[in-house]
């Protein structure tokens, strides 16, 4: 029909337009994007992988290449996204549909399973629907590895192993396809089992092993008395999937709370100690259940000493909740200057099956799913450690174990897994660690803690009521994930590499990062009555927990794709969502809310008066069991537990060491005692401004920190409230005796709250267990009875309860077992000005060990422990201590050597017995105490002894022999350095350090602009990946400008349209504008930003911003990046890139770099820098993946001829350089930051946001820039 507006011609013209356009959207493009020779760290890192660690000697070199299969785009919008997104022009080769591979290379590309969450491909059509406007269009990923020399096809076949993990990974075709349609299979109705309440035992185990259930055959039987006698049914399929999910030993810790019969413990010395010990518990029982029966298990011994501590009025700060999933304590917060009630809460979570499976998921997740725990009690999580358990990471390739990935694949994946995801939600990472002991060859450990904060005010507990609803917000329901709870609830056996890839769930760091924000809103906060995060069990779970009755509509739960059928729906673990119990008169109000945030979110359940859980499917009741049924936790087990008491020695008691040089440096390159620099700068450490102490300290920042301590989240304003984080835990203590593995472990947590300053009686812990699989054998039950009860009596001896855990007890693979683990985190609140680090701080202070002493069962002397605990801390308050270190494995000789490497302070020892230096003297301490303190008088009455004095020459002299600090150095970090290296090939080249002095030019910068505001506006985009916004933001308010921060909302091509127009307008009344870091990492940072400022009317508004306004723009970190994408750096307007522009590319050392770096000021053109002058050097946080600065030759000489490279990394000495220790990005020519001709565009990639009052303070140097202070400035 002829369109009233048009004639008949115009009419066939748009259909034809319409229709090409059409076909045109139908075809598949292929580009593949490759880093040019110099910029390819990943596959110069990747062929040392090969080389050396697979032993492919005739591999000449690696080429990685990217290749992307894009659909649903028009040939214009196409050409837009190919210049934009997908590369830079002077780093990246660029090829479309065919990519050459030479007669001397053999390629092979990987790409993930089917329904498996691609982030690379969904971040790809994220940008390019900003860009577009329109739909999202479909992308379709996969990693091409091209070989180089003289490869068999064995060898070939190897490699070609070693990089697709079948878990979550395939082999990829090297054609493209002629579309990227997935065929949608339309599941069934969910069926019954027929017959189920009729069949015999037979019957039952045949049904258990056919569906893989995780349920024992008692409880199939109890399910079947269950339908039969109270349903009157036979089950559904999905009822069965529900319950094997909820009875997990996973979600119900079913192995925990198992019924202890009978006792028996050895007839020994120590064997009659343990009986008194266990004595001491069953009082503890009668105490606090007096005449009520209560069964012993395993939970009952981690939980009585919390028990007996709140029921005698020593446990008032712990919020009581049956919402809290994580330990949650009251504290007193001074904020302001005035106090304010803040929940500090803390969690520690396990992902070892995952990981073990699909190391980079599986951490990944770890850390998202912890996150989520305190996220659901509405806390702000700001500060993670990680802590893992591994087998020896050099191991051999050939000697892996059949069905196992190698040690190195593991621990190097599930590294880059844990710190991606923490790295892109924003999350510092305050201590990583890595315990090697082979039993974990049997299971990995992969092991987070977490800690979060809220104002107390924030936050409301109520039971749900009938007519309350529950939203689910966040991500969408996939495949991935299902069966997770039960899967890490088995044993692992050869064939889980095979069969347990729908398992592992995918994170999106970035979706949860819009939760976390929407959660820090003290509106949205305070309508949640009740929440629970999605994890183990999924809407089965995470739903069904909420309320004892509850209507549950599946249809409603949005899809990752089309397919899922009810069972999936109901046990599905996909990552990053959230299940809110609100009133329904608050359901749309919260709805907006998210949507502002970026986040879908639907109503998915109705809570209501049954008591019973019901899930309905196409309109179908599929789940339909009684609370009293479900929370049974199906059929309670028994067992009887029999104590193997240990032969007790001195433990690790050393011979007479000789000699001393030789027997120092091996002890500090044992696995256990080496330096683990290269693993932890992969976790951004310093993002949220608040961490106190960084992860290493000294200006050469080599003394590893005790623990891990953070400011509280405060939002405006500043705080000298502080958490302080420590773990416990030694597997060779453990493997002789659990019960002095649990009781040192609880120690050596304790006593390193102590070292940093912390008031250890204020402390509250929380445990991890990790243990073999039990079956039903006493001796291995025994073992975690033994650890348990050791944590129980140190709990009981210091006062300091165990608030919290996790347990894990499938750590078993064929007949092989991880040690037996009760990992102790000790938590505690402080003040900011009395934590003290580790490093020595000055030459001539009297370096002391104050001792704990052991009784005849080599326990600690814990009434001498209160004692020195309580003076330490005292003379730390008096300001007479510098520097503190707990003693551990390695005993005096590693902790001395530790606090000398952070500032190469050298140090004289005094000691006769040489084999005392390595003891592993678990409790004691040392201690940097002033030189003209008296030492007598601070300590009398502990067990002390003065070690020596420490020396300005970097040696340790002890007797006659002298090690030099800088040579021990190298060998503390060198038995780690083939796996996480510290350390790159690049050789010594001079660098010239700038300085421009143009006195016109420097004093035209400072004139101000002609436009004069009290408060300037500042303006931040907050894109999807966005992860400083809240640093960057407060920054500038405390510098005095009125900040807006404009959420970019892609949910669907109108919420983006609406986001462009309201950013124009933004922008013309903002005279600052702030592009923040995102780490979105599969593609590159930077490119939202860069495809969002393509719109026409932003970039009319930006040019008048410029041209007419006088205005200022910034870009810090990855929105560096996106001002380089966009040509406003160097050149100060928007311009295509070509091949002369400037690029930030992969950092030389080929992995995440964060630490302190000095920068030096180089050019004070830039009103940016008008605090500052030409030689200026401060100590700033970097933190990124992407950092390193990359230019010709010519367009660097011509930045330092107009004075616009800003700021360089400098050594100690203020020299320009490459070494990697002080320009650890490997930028060219050791630039940090560079502006634009006129200066008012700065671009730096250190995070000159990261300040504070006391912060990092284990890093000496200025830390203050002054450059928000400045943009503040120039408008007044």
């Amino acid at each position: 029909m002829q369109n009233k507006f048009f004639g008949k011609k115009e009419c066939i013209v748009m259909n034809r337009t319409i229709q090409d356009e059409n076909l045109q959207r139908r075809k598949v493009r292929r580009i593949f994007v490759e880093k040019k020779k110099g910029y390819n760290a990943e596959a110069y890192w990747m062929y040392r992988d090969f080389r050396d660690f697979l032993g492919i000697s005739g591999l000449e070199g690696v080429r990685v290449v990217y290749r992307y299969d894009i659909t649903d785009l028009t040939d214009s919008e196409y050409a837009d996204s190919v210049k934009v997104i997908f590369s830079e022009s002077l780093a990246d080769a660029m090829y479309e549909e065919t990519l050459p591979v030479g007669n001397d290379e053999r390629a092979f590309a990987v790409e993930y399973l089917p329904g498996q969450f691609d982030q690379k491909a969904d971040s790809a059509s994220q940008c390019i629907q900003l860009l577009t406007l329109g739909e999202k269009p479909r992308c379709k990923t996969a990693r091409v590895i091209i070989l180089k020399g003289n490869i068999s096809d064995s060898d070939f076949e190897k490699v070609k192993n070693y990089c697709i993990n079948p878990v979550d990974s395939m082999e990829s075709g090297m054609d493209k396809p002629e579309t990227l349609d997935t065929e949608i299979v339309i599941p069934g109705d969910i069926s019954q089992i027929d017959g189920f309440c009729s069949m015999t035992v037979d019957e039952l185990v045949s049904l258990k092993d056919k569906l893989g259930l995780a349920m024992t055959i008692d409880d199939l039987e109890f399910c079947r008395k269950y339908f039969s006698e109270k349903e009157h049914r036979d089950p559904t399929m999905t009822e069965i999937r529900v319950l094997d999910t909820y009875w997990s030993d996973h979600c119900r810790h079913s192995t925990f709370l198992t019924r202890i019969r009978n006792i028996e413990i050895d007839d020994s010395p120590f064997g009659n100690f343990l009986k008194t010990v266990y004595d001491q518990y069953t009082a503890s029982r009668k105490y606090v259940y007096g005449d009520q029966e209560k069964d012993i298990s395993l939970m009952d011994l981690a939980t009585i000493a919390m028990k007996v501590m709140r029921k005698d009025g020593r446990l008032d700060d712990m919020e009581v909740s049956d919402e809290v999933n994580a330990c949650s304590i009251a504290v007193n917060a001074k904020v302001n200057g005035k106090d304010e009630e803040w929940l500090v809460m803390f969690k520690n979570e396990t992902h070892n099956h995952p990981t073990e499976i699909e190391p980079f998921g599986g951490a990944a997740t770890c850390l998202g799913g912890g996150i989520r725990d305190p996220l659901s009690g509405r806390a702000y999580v700001y500060q993670a450690m990680r802590i893992t358990g591994s087998g020896d990471p050099r191991t051999p390739f050939d000697k892996t174990l059949p069905g196992k990935l190698p040690q190195r694949k593991i621990t190097t994946e599930a590294a880059a897994g844990y710190s991606s995801y923490g790295n892109q939600i924003g999350l510092a990472g305050g201590q990583v660690s890595e315990i090697y002991d082979e039993g974990y060859v049997a299971k990995r450990m992969e092991l987070g803690a977490l800690i979060g904060a809220v104002p107390r005010e924030n936050v409301v507990r109520a039971k749900p009521e009938p007519g309350d609803v529950v939203i689910l917000v966040g991500g969408r329901t996939g495949r991935d994930g299902c069966g997770g709870a039960t899967g890490s609830s088995k044993e692992q056996d050869e064939k889980a590499l095979l069969t347990c890839g729908a398992e592992v769930q995918k994170g999106n760091p970035s979706l949860e990062r819009n939760i976390v924000r929407l959660f820090r809103d003290p509106r949205v906060s305070r309508m949640i009555k009740k929440c629970n995060d999605f994890g183990a069990g999924g809407v089965s779970v995470a739903i069904g927990e909420l309320a004892d009755g509850l209507d549950i509509d599946l249809d409603s739960v949005p899809t990752k794709y089309e397919g899922l059928d009810g069972t999936e729906l109901a046990i599905s673990e996909s990552q990053e969502r959230m299940a809110v119990v609100i009133s329904s008169k608050d359901r749309d109000e919260f709805i907006k809310a998210a949507m502002k945030e970026n986040l879908e979110a639907t109503q998915v359940a109705v809570v209501t008066d049954t008591g019973r859980l019901r899930m309905k499917w196409r309109n179908k009741t599929i789940v339909d069991i009684s609370r009293e049924f479900l929370n049974t936790g199906g059929v309670r087990q028994n067992t009887d537990v029999k104590v193997v008491a240990p032969e007790i020695e001195a433990f690790g008691k050393n011979e007479e060491a000789s000699p001393l040089e030789e027997a120092w440096v091996s002890n500090l390159q044992k696995l256990e005692n080496c330096c683990q620099k290269g693993l932890a700068e992969r976790f951004d450490s310093t993002n949220g401004a608040g961490t106190v102490l960084m992860p290493f300290g000294g200006k050469y920042q080599l003394s590893p920190a005790e623990g891990m301590v953070a400011k509280l989240p405060v939002l405006d304003g500043d705080t000298t409230t502080c958490t302080m984080m420590t773990y416990g835990y030694n597997p060779r203590i453990s493997r002789w005796s659990p019960f002095h593995g649990a009781v040192y472990a609880v120690v050596e947590a304790i006593a390193k709250l102590v070292a940093m300053g912390g008031d250890y009686r204020n402390a509250r812990m929380s445990m991890q267990e990790f243990f073999e699989k039990l079956g039903t054998d006493p001796v291995r039950w025994g073992k975690p009875f033994s650890a348990l009860l050791g944590a129980y009596y140190a709990e009981m001896k210091l006062g300091i309860p165990s608030i919290g855990g996790k347990d894990s007890m499938s750590g078993t693979f064929k007949d092989l077992d991880v040690p037996p683990t009760l990992v102790a985190f000790a938590v505690t609140v402080g003040d900011v000005e009395n934590v003290i680090s580790t490093e020595f701080k000055k030459a001539g202070s009297q370096v002391v060990l104050v001792r704990l002493r052991k009784d005849e069962y080599n326990l600690p002397d814990f009434d001498q422990l209160h004692m020195t605990y309580t003076r330490i801390h005292e003379i730390i308050k008096e300001k007479a201590v510098l520097a503190a270190h707990s003693v551990r494995q390695g005993g005096v000789a590693e902790a001395v050597s530790r606090m000398c490497f952070g500032n190469m302070i050298g140090v004289e020892l005094n000691i006769g017995n040489t084999a005392d230096l390595f003891a592993p003297d678990y409790g004691s301490i040392i201690l940097e105490i002033k030189a003209n303190a008296d030492v007598h008088q601070l300590l009398h009455g502990l067990d002390y002894q003065v070690l020596g004095t420490t020396l300005e020459e970097p040696v340790i002299r002890c007797g006659g022999t002298v090690l030099n600090l800088n040579d021990l150095a190298d060998k503390w970090i060198q038995p780690l350095e083939s796996v996480f290296p510290t350390k790159v090939d690049d050789g010594q080249k001079p660098v010239e350090t700038f300085s421009f002095n143009n006195a016109s030019a420097v004093s035209i910068a400072r004139t101000g602009s002609s436009g004069k505001f009290a408060k300037p506006r500042v303006l931040i985009p907050v894109f999807p990946g966005t992860n400083t916004d809240y640093d960057i933001a407060k920054a500038f308010k405390n510098a005095g400008g009125t900040v807006e921060k404009l959420v970019i909302r892609n949910l669907s091509p109108e919420y983006i349209r609406e986001a462009s127009e309201y950013m124009a307008e933004c922008i013309k009344s903002s005279q600052i504008l702030v592009f923040a870091g995102d780490e979105v990492e599969p593609n590159g940072p930077g490119k939202f930003t860069a495809a969002v400022f393509r719109n026409p009317r932003i970039r009319e508004a930006v040019n008048d911003l410029l041209q007419n306004r006088d205005g200022l723009i910034l870009g810090i970190s990855s929105g560096f990046h996106a001002l380089l994408r966009l040509g406003l750096l160097p050149y100060g307007e928007f311009r295509e890139q070509d091949s002369c522009s400037p690029a930030l590319t992969q950092n030389s050392i080929g992995r995440y770099v964060s630490c302190m770096v000095q920068t030096r000021i180089a050019s004070t053109k830039s009103p940016w820098f008008s605090n500052v002058n030409v030689g200026d050097i401060h100590t700033i946080a970097v933190s990124h993946g992407e950092g390193r600065f990359v230019a010709t030759e010519e367009v660097i000489a011509a930045l330092a001829a107009n004075g616009q490279i800003a700021t360089q990394y400098v050594d100690l000495e203020g020299k320009a350089t490459y070494d990697i220790r002080f320009n650890p990005i490997g930028s060219m020519y050791a630039i940090e930051g560079i502006t634009s001709p006129d200066g008012r565009i700065l671009g730096k990639l250190g995070h000159s946001e990261r300040k504070g009052t006391y912060v990092c303070v284990n890093v000496p140097g200025n830390k203050d820039q002054m450059i928000f202070e400045a943009g503040v400035q120039y408008f007044k």
